[in-house]
């Protein structure tokens, strides 16, 4: 027998819609053997088995359940795992916990919103270097821009196709999957350990991003070299479809707050007018 009743249902989640599609009537093995399209939200971690390889886990802290369902739907058929939040209460204790390969962030959620959890995860020792992407209904390019500053590595506006959302996840934890050739790079009073992913200035240990550190990195074993902003994006980011020049400039501007006494007058990060970014070793 088929189905004597589908129930479908378009839900506008902003403005894309997402298909729920439910069988209200059985179907014998020969008709059809059809489940929910979308599952359920569940929050538990996954269970490895004997021999299962283990997955990035990508931790989604968004408050539209329609959506949220969504990601979790297609990041899991991409073959990640996936854990939901429908708001930053909680996050960065379970990270703490179980540290994620990345963070999803929703912007406007209720209570502290997603800007603010990203100051948090970046002010987290242990969580700093996670890579972080924003999906947001926030598309002007001020708040792209505020939040690359305050260090996301993404910026996915609303409504998304939930193929791009799966290839820019791809492409952000790739770029942190290849590893650094280990060396230290000492200029003037900042050091560079590129084997332990650590930057020290004036005898500190300072915080970065994972691609801010990459940036840095790659500029400072390049001294006196200029690059474009497309030569950066090639090396650095590597997958550059969706990521913009202008994204380089965002990062600079961090890197020089975190290793300038004077980020309006670097010594060591130059700017090279009509061309690009320079790294200099200061004369004693």
């Amino acid at each position: 027998m088929y189905p004597t009743l589908w129930d479908i249902a378009a839900v506008f989640a902003g403005n894309f819609p997402l298909l729920l599609v439910r069988v209200s009537s059985s179907c014998n093995k020969d008709a059809c053997n059809l489940t929910n399209v979308i599952p359920t939200q569940d929050n538990s971690a996954p269970t490895l088995g004997y021999n299962t390889a283990v997955k990035q886990t990508i931790f989604a802290v968004e408050d539209d359940a329609d959506i949220s369902r969504l990601v979790r739907h297609h990041l899991e058929a991409a073959g990640y795992a996936v854990r939901t939040f429908p708001a930053t209460a909680g996050v960065i204790l379970e990270a703490e916990k179980q540290a994620p390969s990345l963070f999803l962030l929703d912007i406007m959620l209720p209570g502290s919103d997603g800007l603010e959890l990203c100051r948090r995860i970046r002010q987290t020792s242990s969580l700093a270097m996670t890579p972080l992407i924003f999906l947001t209904a926030k598309t002007s390019e001020s708040d792209r821009v505020i939040g690359l500053e305050l260090g996301a590595d993404d910026y996915i506006a609303k409504p998304f196709s939930p193929r791009e959302l799966v290839a820019r996840v791809r492409a952000v934890l790739r770029r942190f999957e290849r590893p650094l050739q280990p060396s230290i790079v000492k200029a003037g009073d900042i050091e560079i350990d590129s084997g332990g992913m650590t930057l020290t200035v004036r005898g500190q240990l300072t915080q970065t991003t994972a691609t801010e550190f990459r940036l840095l990195e790659y500029l400072a074993r390049h001294p006196g070299r200029v690059f474009t902003r497309d030569q950066l994006l090639d090396a650095v980011w590597r997958d550059t479809h969706y990521v913009t020049p202008r994204s380089v400039d965002v990062y600079v501007r961090r890197i020089r707050e975190k290793i300038e006494e004077n980020p309006d007058e670097p010594r060591y990060l130059k700017t090279v007018r009509g061309a690009g970014y320079r790294f200099e070793i200061p004369k004693s």
